[in-house]
């Protein structure tokens, strides 16, 4: 089983194309899990919803967001609302819930600016 990283860790590291060439364990989804806090296991992914004060919020962190996607070249599932926008990440290649998924996550928490550390 691979140990779980913290958010700092996560977000620091290079995503590399072997970063997302299994899933992970039920195990090892939920001891990364413990490292995020207002993440939840769903329906096979790894969601949060982000509550903000109006649309244009919610707007500015989906574009922010945007950049962050390109550049990973790994992209969520999102569903948006007037003062608030859910995030899903699983890996379609593996079936599952990679280490790319939790990388992607620790980042979107890091543009929300409210990432517990």
């Amino acid at each position: 089983m691979k140990p779980a990283l913290t958010r700092q860790q996560l977000r620091a590291r290079k995503v590399r194309e072997g970063d997302a060439s299994r899933a992970y364990s039920a195990s090892e989804v939920h001891a990364q899990l413990a490292e995020f806090s207002g993440w939840q296991l769903s329906a096979g992914a790894i969601e949060r919803t982000y509550a903000f004060s109006d649309f244009h919020d919610v707007m500015a962190f989906v574009n922010a967001l945007a950049w962050m996607i390109h550049g990973e070249d790994h992209h969520p599932d999102l569903a948006l609302g007037y003062n608030r926008c859910t995030v899903r990440w699983h890996t379609h290649s593996v079936a599952g819930i990679s280490e790319k998924d939790f990388v992607c996550a620790a980042r979107s928490d890091a543009i929300f600016g409210r990432d517990g550390g």
